[in-house]
């Protein structure tokens, strides 16, 4: 190798080296060359143990379906084995029909096929919200019945209905069906809804099509069961209560019920003809023209937890008797309309005897006298204030000539207290049967029958009471205001507040009611006039004194929470009573005649004779064993 290859040489390796120098990469160069690589490993092994658990997890997916398929299969085999054809109607879509016509809504739903709410078109609550007979989360509906060992409800199944909503007027009928099909479209459950368009009554039909066997095997019966928590309607919840409850009839009987205060459950002994769920203004009654039949039949009522919007829950659970057809079928009907008292009368059958008008002659008295005037007073469109006026005036011009013989022996009474004073002085310190005698004696010389202010008294009663019967159970008082009074119904309410106060609020109440003050006030005044008129003196009236004050403090207790239509005609008649003493004390009675007639009366032949009441007396003492003394 020559000198110049040498050098030729190293200068090429210098350069080499020199370039390899100037281009090496920086410390922080390499730095982040190493991160990179770290980055796109770490990358490679994330991608890769993704793909691990995707094929992990959709193996598990796998497994779960298989799981969960081989679940469904054994519960599906278990529903099929329990329910039979019917399993397949155990699951479904939860929807609602409606069937109206002029009067109410019936809203019916799929699941258990059956009637969840009723609205009554005519009517609105306290509140003035729609009115409910019964709503769906308070309300139970539905057949009980045994299918191959194991007891099923219809509740339990969703229904196929026909139609969805529909509606009728008029005479026209409509009729709306569900079918639980059990299996087959040729065997199935129906239910049928029929409803005419201007009617309170919904006819109910359950037919078992193709199903006859279970029919059989139930003894051609279903077990039928209706329960509802009755809403509140109106002012006062302890006033529903009051009158809410449980009644039925048996064939050929009288209504009968379960005590308002009660709550218990009430076997059915004999068949029935119909089954009511009574609230205060409105009913709920399932008739049967067969009749109900009596086995394990009861109706019930129990209370609610109190402040909740419900006034009592009522049951009635009887058996269904199903017809001996190719297709077993049971028939109902039911009323779904307000307790009044034409209309419930129309059906024929006894539903107005829900209507608490008394018994006996108290009944009869609203029946065929109250009831019949007001209905003709009701016809001449004019306010229920002013209908109760002229009915309180109807009553005391029929009863004015009770009301004239007691206003005429008050007088004579009167005429004769100077006479009766003598005598209680003269025989002050005798016994008490000869004092007796004279003062029998005095009577039966003026010619004075001492009974004959007391009787037209006890003639009026049942007027009275009639009427204490007759306004809080009148839905046509319902909600219909007069003066200060918003709704003659029930209470009217002045003054209110929201504290309990101990005692007050339990026999009292938060409220006062002007009627109430105002019927105390006039009863206050009316027997004191009496007592004015009667001149009455000694024990009994120390006694008629005492009763003037406590009587109008009692009612005030008695009537403040009662209806204010009841106080307002209580008022109305003392302050007429009072007008007619007024009227017959200034221009009809003369007392200075009445005791010249009493004088004449005395000088009579015969006026010594025992008067039949002085001689029932004396028999009367004679057989207790006393000893009568001699005149």
């Amino acid at each position: 190798m020559d000198r110049n290859t040498l050098t030729g040489l190293l200068i090429i390796g210098g350069l080499l080296i020199g370039y390899s120098w100037f281009t090496q990469p920086s410390d922080s160069e390499l730095a982040a060359a190493k991160s990179q690589r770290d980055s796109l490993r770490a990358l490679e092994e994330t991608e890769a143990r993704a793909s691990l658990d995707t094929v992990i997890k959709a193996a598990s997916y796998v497994q779960e379906a298989v799981v969960t398929e081989t679940k469904d299969s054994a519960w599906k085999a278990e529903q099929a084995m329990r329910f039979g054809g019917f399993s397949t109607a155990r699951d479904g879509d939860l929807k609602y029909s409606t069937i109206e016509n002029e009067k109410m809504i019936v809203t019916l739903s799929n699941k258990g096929g059956r009637m969840v709410s009723v609205e009554l078109k005519d009517y609105k609550t306290f509140e003035q919200k729609s009115l409910m007979l019964f709503d769906e989360d308070s309300s139970r509906f539905n057949l009980n019945f045994l299918y191959e060992g194991n007891y099923l409800s219809t509740s339990d199944f969703f229904f196929e209905p026909s139609d969805v909503d529909v509606s009728v007027q008029g005479k026209d009928r409509l009729v709306f069906t569900y079918r639980l099909y059990a299996g087959s479209s040729s065997k199935y459950i129906e239910y049928r809804y029929a409803l005419d368009g201007d009617a309170y009554v919904l006819d109910y039909s359950v037919s078992m099509v193709g199903l006859a066997d279970i029919a059989v095997a139930n003894n051609n019966r279903m077990n039928f069961e209706w329960s509802m928590a009755s809403p509140s309607k109106e002012k006062s919840v302890k006033q529903q209560q009051l009158y809410t409850t449980m009644f039925f009839q048996y064939f050929e009987d009288d209504a009968d019920y379960i005590g308002e205060s009660k709550a218990e459950r009430q076997i059915l002994e004999e068949t029935t003809s119909w089954i009511a769920f009574k609230q205060q203004f409105f009913s709920a009654v399932i008739i049967s023209d067969q009749g109900i039949q009596a086995q394990e039949a009861y109706v019930e009522t129990q209370n609610v937890a109190e402040g909740s919007n419900y006034v009592k829950r009522l049951t009635a659970s009887f058996p269904l008797a199903l017809d001996q057809s190719a297709n077993p079928t049971g028939n109902l009907s039911f009323f779904l309309g307000p307790n009044k008292y034409d209309i419930l009368q129309q059906y024929g059958i006894g539903l107005e005897d829900q209507i608490d008008l008394g018994w006996g002659f108290i009944g009869w008295t609203n029946e065929f006298l109250i009831i019949p005037v007001f209905n003709l007073l009701e016809g001449l469109n004019i306010t229920y204030g002013i209908i109760i006026l002229l009915l309180t005036i109807f009553i005391k011009v029929i009863l004015f000539p009770l009301v004239w013989k007691n206003y005429i022996s008050s007088a004579k009474m009167k005429v004769l207290k100077p006479e009766m004073d003598e005598i209680n002085e003269k025989f002050k310190d005798a016994e008490p049967m000869k004092k007796q005698q004279e003062v029998m004696g005095l009577y039966k010389e003026a010619g004075v029958n001492p009974l004959a202010g007391c009787i037209p008294m006890v003639l009026q009663m049942p007027i009275l009471y009639a009427m204490f019967r007759f306004f809080p159970s009148s839905i046509e008082l319902r909600q219909q205001g007069f003066l200060w009074a918003e709704d003659l119904s029930t209470y009217d309410a002045i003054v209110t507040w929201d504290a309990q106060i101990p005692l007050l609020s339990s026999f009292y109440g938060n409220h006062i009611s002007l009627f109430t003050l105002l019927m105390a006030a006039s009863l206050f005044f009316y027997t004191r006039t009496n007592m004015q008129m009667t001149m009455n003196t000694g024990p009994q009236a120390g006694q008629m004194k005492v009763m003037m004050y406590i009587m109008p403090f009692m009612l005030l207790f008695f009537f403040n929470s009662y209806s204010s239509g009841l106080s307002y005609y209580y008022f109305t008649a003392n302050v007429v009573s009072m007008l007619q003493q007024a009227v017959i004390k200034k221009w009809f009675i003369n007392e200075e005649q009445i005791h010249a007639k009493i004088q004449a009366n005395k000088k009579r032949p015969g006026s010594k004779k025992k008067s039949r009441f002085q001689q029932t007396m004396e028999d009367a003492a004679k057989k207790r064993g006393l000893k009568l003394p001699k005149k």
